[in-house]
C-alpha cells in the first residue's frame, strides 16, 4: 500500500513535489502535526486532534487553516487511501528567508495517509536524554523532531520499539511518541503535564474513560513518579528491573496513538510483567474505542 498525500487541492503521490525547498517546516522544522489512527477510512478522534493542532499552531505563532479545509483535505485522502491505518496533517510556516525569521507567505498543509503496523505490546528503553519542560515548545507536537528521533533510534539499537525521557528535574516524563502510565499503589498514574510530556490525545481518553468506569487512573503530582520508579519495575522472573527492594507491583503502559493503551513487556532489554490495572487499561480503551469514531 502507497502513501497518499493532500497539498494545495491535490492528491499526489511520495515521488510528486509538495513543498518548496525553502518551507520553512523543511529548513528550520518551524511547523505543527498530527497523527490519527484510521479504521474503516475514518480518522479516530479527529475532532481531539485538531483542536491539539490548533494550540500547538497557537503555540509557535501560527494561525492553523481552517478546520473545514483540514477535514476536506482528510476526507479526500482518506477515500482514495481508505485501506489506511495512519493519518498525519501537517501545518509549516511556509516559504521563508534563509534564516529563522518567516516569509509573509501563505502557511503550508499537508495531509498524507498511508499504512500502519501497530502492535499490543511495547518494548521500552530507558534514554541517557531528557527532556527540557521549560522549552519555549514544550508540550506542543512540532515538526521539530530530530530529538524523538535520535532518541527512537537509540531505543531501536537496542531492541525497543519505544525510548523512555526524564525531564531537567528527574521526573518520568514522556516516550519519543507516546505518554507512559505508571501502574503503583494500585493506581495507574500518568506524569503530570508540568512535566514538559506532550498532552496525548489517548492519554486524555484513557483518563476520561477511566474515571467514567470506576479504573483508578490519575494524572500524577510533579513529585510523584520519579525517573527512578522504573528501576521498581517487576521483572517476569521475579524481582526488580534495577534489583531495588519493595514489593510495589510497578508496570507500565504506553499510550498513543496508533499503538493505544500497550503494556510494556520490556525494559531494558529485560522482560518485565504488565500489572492487571496496565491489562484492564488496555482492554477498556479497546473496547470504548470501538463504540464511536471520533469521541
Amino acid at each position: 500500500m502507497t502513501v497518499v498525500i493532500w497539498s494545495d487541492g491535490h492528491l499526489l503521490t511520495p515521488e510528486e513535489p509538495a513543498l518548496s525547498a525553502v518551507d520553512h517546516g523543511i529548513t528550520v522544522g518551524d511547523g505543527v502535526f498530527e497523527t490519527c489512527a484510521v479504521y474503516g477510512g475514518q480518522a479516530f478522534a479527529l475532532t481531539r486532534h485538531l483542536r491539539r493542532l490548533a494550540r500547538s499552531a497557537a503555540g509557535i505563532g501560527l494561525v492553523a487553516p481552517e478546520e473545514q479545509l483540514v477535514r476536506d483535505a482528510v476526507a479526500q485522502v482518506l477515500a482514495a487511501a481508505p485501506d489506511s491505518g495512519r493519518l498525519r496533517i501537517t501545518v509549516t510556516g511556509g516559504p521563508a528567508p534563509l534564516g529563522s525569521m518567516r516569509g509573509d507567505g501563505p502557511l503550508s498543509l499537508l495531509v498524507a495517509a498511508g499504512p500502519a503496523s501497530p502492535s499490543s505490546v511495547s518494548r521500552a528503553v530507558r534514554l541517557p536524554w531528557v527532556r527540557n519542560e521549560r522549552s519555549a515548545v514544550a508540550g506542543l507536537k512540532t515538526t521539530s523532531y530530530a530529538e524523538n528521533v535520535v532518541g527512537y533510534a537509540y531505543a531501536s539499537e537496542r531492541g525497543g520499539d519505544e525510548g523512555l525521557m526524564a525531564n531537567t528535574v528527574g521526573a518520568l516524563c514522556e516516550g519519543t511518541a507516546s505518554n507512559v502510565f505508571v501502574e503503583i499503589g494500585g493506581e495507574l498514574l500518568t506524569p503530570h503535564l508540568e512535566t514538559g510530556c506532550l498532552a496525548g490525545i489517548t492519554r486524555e481518553l484513557m483518563l476520561e474513560w477511566a474515571r467514567d468506569e470506576g479504573l483508578p487512573a490519575r494524572e500524577a503530582r510533579i513529585d510523584e513518579l520519579p525517573f527512578g520508579i522504573l528501576d521498581e519495575v517487576t521483572l517476569a522472573g521475579g524481582g526488580t528491573i534495577g534489583g531495588v527492594t519493595g514489593e510495589r507491583g510497578v508496570s507500565l503502559a504506553l499510550a498513543g496513538s496508533i499503538r493505544n493503551v500497550a503494556p510494556v513487556v520490556s525494559l531494558d532489554g529485560k522482560d518485565v510483567v504488565p500489572g492487571p490495572l496496565v491489562v484492564a487499561a488496555q482492554e477498556l480503551f479497546g473496547r470504548r474505542l470501538a463504540e464511536g469514531i471520533d469521541p
